[in-house]
This record gives C-alpha cells, structure tokens and sequence, in this order.
C-alpha cells in the first residue's frame, strides 16, 4: 500500500511516528496521524484545513488532543456518557494525576524509553485501510493526504470528535476537495 503513497502521505506517517516518539507512546494512533496531519503545508490536506477556517485554530486541536490523551483516550462524548452514569472523568483525572503524575491515565506510556520500530495501533492501521478505501473510491491511483484526513474524518474516535468539534467534517472536507457533497466513507 505505502507505494501508493504520495510523498506528502509519506511524510504524515513519518511525522506520526516523530509524535508518537517524541511522546514515548509504544504504538502510533490516529492522533498521531491528526498530528502529523496539522504539521503539513502547502498540501492538500493542508488546504482543506485552512477553507475550512482551521488554519488559526490548529492550536487548540492540538490541545484538545492532548486533554483526551490524559483522559486515556475517551472522547468527549464518552466522558459524556459516564458523567450520566454519575462517574466525574475529570476528577478521577486530577486524582490519578495528583498521585501518579500527569498523563498517568493516558494508554501511552510517558517515561518509558522504547527502542526501535513503532507499530500502527489497530485503529490508526484502520485509518490508512481507510485513506486506501477513500482513494479507491473515488478513482485515484495515489494516496495523498487528503484521503489520511477524509479517513481519519470518517472513522469514529478522538480525532474525528475533535476536528467536528472545529467545524471539520468528513462531508465538509469532502466539499472542499472535491466540490460535492457526497461524503464518500473511507
């Protein structure tokens, strides 16, 4: 499949796997590729980001992000839906965090030094089977960008939370791309 990467996808997946070497996570996830994703320009992810009005606001992604890693992961609307069950993940956050660290919580492990190669996590594995589906779909001999980003648009989880949160959309970046408003899923 990485043949059919062009090198702006090339070079998402080796800045998500810097992101996730840099925070001392064993396996790269879809957050990892958001991450990358932010990092680009000049792209065409880079250019639906930016119609989409998210070219001021990357920031704030990123800090959304981090504040569900140290919820270990939960999207907002999980926590959501254990806070109807009466279970505060924000507390239990502070409390885990007080005794044990920050990011204590998190699935990845922050002091731990890994060596060697980092592996593709199931869902962030999903995400590229996703952008191979995305490309298909619509014709296209390459992966780009555009088709990580339409992906990680389309598959439930943190990202996709966290970018709609923002305004973007798996039918907004679908629009921008393309001019249509079929969303396609990947």
């Amino acid at each position: 499949m990485f043949e059919r990467f062009t090198k702006d996808a090339r070079d998402v997946v080796k800045e998500a796997v810097a992101h996730t070497e840099r925070t001392g996570a064993a396996r790269v996830g879809p957050e990892h590729l958001l991450l990358a994703v932010l990092d680009r320009e000049g792209s065409r992810a880079s250019f639906a980001l930016t119609a989409l009005g998210l070219d001021d606001r990357r920031e704030p992604v990123r800090e959304a992000l981090e504040r569900a890693r140290r919820r270990g992961g939960l999207t907002q609307a999980e926590t959501d839906a254990l806070a109807g069950l009466g279970i505060d993940v924000p507390e239990i956050v502070a409390r885990v965090e007080e005794t044990h660290g920050p990011g204590a919580l998190s699935a990845e492990p922050s002091r731990t030094r890994w060596r060697g190669h980092r592996p593709f996590d199931r869902a962030a594995k999903d995400v590229l089977t996703g952008a191979l589906r995305t490309a298909t779909a619509r014709g296209h001999r390459h992966i780009g960008d555009e088709h990580l980003l339409l992906a990680l648009t389309a598959r439930p989880g943190v990202p996709a939370e966290v970018l709609a949160d923002h305004g973007v959309t798996h039918a907004s970046v679908t629009r921008v791309l393309y001019g249509d408003g079929e969303a396609k899923a990947g």
